[in-house]
Parts: C-alpha cells; sequence; structure tokens
C-alpha cells in the first residue's frame, strides 16, 4: 500500500468534537484557532493540515477554518478561510475572483454527441475591436474592469470548466422552484477566474514584499475587487458565448459565488482560498465531470468562517493523477464519463490530470458540510457535456486552423 493510499484510509490526526474544532493554546504557541470541518472518513492530507497550522502562526492570524475538500496549495492550504488582522495576499492566491456561476438554459433538443461538436473555442479570446459584432457583448455594462482585455471570454487551464448540466434530484423543491429550477431543466456551470489579472496583481507583490502582508491595504484591495468583478464579468461572458453557439439565448446567473477572494468583516480580514462565501448564499459546489455537483443554500458561521466547501477536492497531485490514469485508462475512455457525459478537451494530459478519479468524493464533502450544519442540498446537477479545451476535431478547432492559413 502506498503512503498516499494509507493517508487516505487513515483517521484525522487529532480527535473533533461535533463542531469539528481543534484548538491550539495561544498563549503557549502565539497561533490562530484552527477548525477542520471533515469527518474522519474524509481524505485529508497530512501536508495541507501542516499548511493550515502553518498559516495560523502567522501574525495577526486569528482563525483558521478547513473545509471538507482541504488540500495542499502552493504555499496556502486550498479549502480553507483564513482570519486575521493583517491582510496576505498570497492567501488568496493569483486566480482572484475564481468562481462558479449557473445559468439557466432552455434548448429544444439535449444530445450531448450534437451540443458538444458545437461548443465554441472558448481558448480563443474576444477581442473589442476584431470581434466587435460578437453577440456575446451584450452581457458587458460599463467599461471592462481595470480596462483589462486580455483573455476576455477564455475558460483557462486546471479545474476551470464550462459545462452543460442537468437538474437531476431537486431536495428542496420550494426553494429550487424560487429559482425558477425544476427536475429536468438545464443549467450552464461555469467555473473561471481572472485569468491573467490576478496573477498580475499576485506576482506585483511577491516581487516586492514576497509572502509577507500587503502594506497599503486599501490599494490592494482595490486591485482585488477589479479582479473579483472581471472574474464575474468573463464568466457571463463565456455563458453567453456557449448559449449563442447553442442556439440559447443568453440569460442572467442563477448563482454566482467566488471562492477565491478577502473581504472586511467585522473589521478584519477574511481570506478564502477555495471556499465560497456561505452566509445564507446559494452556492454551486462542483463534483466532478464524471459526478454530480451540488446547489446548496449556505448558512455557515463565523467558526466555519462563514464559508462553504466549493468543490470536491483534490486527492491526487496533477502528476499523481497522469501517472496513475495513464495506467488504467485510455484517453478515450476519459471523453465519455461514467454518467453517460461528453468531456470535450483536446488536451490529452488534462484529460488525465482532471480525472474523476483524481478528486475526493463529493458525497463526503457534502455529507460533512450537513452533519456541521453549513449548508442544505437544494438539489444536483449532472453533466451533459464538459468543456474543457478545444477538441482537435471541433468544428471551432477547424475554424481557426483554416483562419491561420489564410494569414
Amino acid at each position: 500500500m502506498s503512503q498516499q493510499h494509507s493517508r487516505q484510509e487513515s483517521p484525522l490526526p487529532f480527535t473533533t468534537d461535533n463542531t469539528g474544532t481543534t484548538t491550539k493554546d495561544n498563549a503557549a504557541t502565539g497561533s490562530a484557532t484552527v477548525a477542520v470541518f471533515a469527518s474522519p472518513a474524509s481524505w485529508i492530507e497530512s501536508d495541507a493540515l501542516a499548511q493550515c497550522h502553518q498559516v495560523a502562526a502567522l501574525d495577526g492570524m486569528t482563525h483558521v477554518a478547513a473545509m471538507p475538500d482541504l488540500h495542499p496549495g502552493k504555499g496556502a492550504p486550498i479549502g480553507a478561510a483564513m482570519t486575521s488582522t493583517v491582510l496576505y495576499p498570497f492567501l488568496v492566491g493569483s486566480d482572484i475572483g475564481c468562481g462558479i456561476a449557473v445559468f439557466p438554459m432552455k434548448l429544444r433538443r439535449a444530445v450531448p454527441e450534437k451540443l458538444a461538436a458545437r461548443f465554441p473555442d472558448l481558448d480563443r479570446a474576444l477581442d473589442p475591436e476584431r470581434d466587435a459584432d460578437d453577440p456575446a457583448w451584450a452581457v458587458v455594462k460599463g467599461e471592462i474592469p481595470a480596462g483589462h482585455v486580455e483573455g476576455l471570454g477564455t475558460v483557462g487551464r486546471g479545474n476551470h470548466f464550462v459545462e452543460l448540466a442537468r437538474i437531476e434530484t431537486v431536495f428542496e423543491p420550494d426553494h429550487a422552484s424560487r429559482l425558477g429550477l425544476a427536475t429536468g431543466d438545464l443549467v450552464l456551470i461555469v467555473h473561471s477566474g481572472s485569468r491573467g489579472l490576478g496573477e498580475r496583481i499576485l506576482r506585483a507583490h511577491t516581487e516586492a514584499h514576497g509572502a509577507g502582508p500587503a502594506p497599503d491595504p486599501g490599494a490592494y484591495l482595490a486591485m482585488h475587487d477589479d479582479a473579483v468583478r472581471w472574474g464575474s464579468l468573463n464568466r457571463r461572458l463565456m455563458a453567453a458565448r456557449v448559449a449563442h453557439a447553442l442556439g440559447a439565448e443568453p440569460t442572467e446567473p442563477l448563482v454566482d459565488e467566488c471562492h477565491n477572494l478577502v473581504e472586511v468583516r467585522d473589521g478584519v480580514y477574511l481570506h478564502r482560498k477555495g471556499a465560497a462565501r456561505g452566509d445564507g448564499r446559494d452556492v454551486l459546489i462542483a463534483g466532478t465531470r464524471g459526478t454530480p455537483s451540488y446547489l446548496v443554500t449556505a448558512h455557515a458561521g463565523p467558526d466555519a468562517g462563514h464559508s462553504v466547501a466549493h468543490g470536491a477536492g483534490r486527492k491526487m497531485s496533477r502528476a499523481d493523477a497522469l501517472r496513475r490514469g495513464r495506467a488504467k485508462h485510455t484517453v478515450e475512455e476519459l471523453r465519455r464519463t461514467p454518467v453517460g457525459s461528453l468531456v470535450v478537451c483536446g488536451d490529452r494530459q488534462l484529460l488525465f490530470e482532471e480525472a474523476p478519479t483524481a478528486y475526493k468524493r463529493i458525497e463526503q464533502v457534502i455529507a460533512d458540510l450537513v452533519h456541521h450544519d453549513l449548508a442544505t442540498p437544494v438539489a444536483t446537477t449532472v453533466p451533459l457535456v464538459t468543456y474543457k479545451t478545444p477538441d482537435l476535431g471541433s468544428a471551432s478547432q477547424r475554424d481557426r486552423r483554416r483562419e491561420r492559413g489564410r494569414r
């Protein structure tokens, strides 16, 4: 048995009470409290827990709340809400404003094979001049945040995706009805962030201050807020591009929640890295491309950093997922998921890195949130088509090659 597999099967290396809270002795260590909202059955890597305690030891830190999708990140845990009297840009990371939006979709017929071939090329950015007549621009109201036009209308890489899904199980009919949703309805789920804008903001800070605090919190927050608005606008642009390509009318999002951001709350800084705002909001917690996702209403309190999980959370590194996936699956197997949906992805390596088996069980993540009274499931969505990158054989990719050939 590998070391990673033994970590998966082992219980958490501490005992939690029914709030999931473990407290370090502040007087003795100078560290903040750490709360882990996960059960012993959940996969929580020791490296991720170590990162939580490293963050807890930072100057000004008062509380770290770890969600059941917790996993290690670059310098800071992913799946955590971290409260401090000091603002630390690295705790938000480079993809400021990353989030998930859900848009209702009306289509006459939803045949995955036909729809997958009609998805637009979301690697190709919309240019305000070259693509001035693209109907997707209609969703842009006012100025583009920070004047940042690079990467507009693109999804990016990693775990970002655009997914056409169907509402499957409705747990709270009244709540779903208020959102205008019922079993069988179609929705478009868009998961992406601020693309190069957030990376530019963090790089400027780290080049001058490393992982240290923001010397001018107000200046950082102004740029941060632009990136958050840009990410939200970009999700709307992508949804409009897909809607037009599939023959539907663009719609306003039912849900649009960011999970990489910092907010000033009760006079302190609440950093979220891979954690969605959970203070009375509706949140789409993403599963994998081969499992359901969960639409929940969140009601998390201060112990949980007013936050909930943002997805299933990785249980394998990308390198491990690539190595193990290549030993078990073919590319074609990964393009058709266990729920019968299709994956549009011309990047073969990304197919393996983002395989459903690389992630935790979404059902366990949701069960932990329910157990700790952080969220109530409203409905599940099941994927029909999940878009990652253009398929090399798709119409959009062929059109792009022809365009290059004419130049």
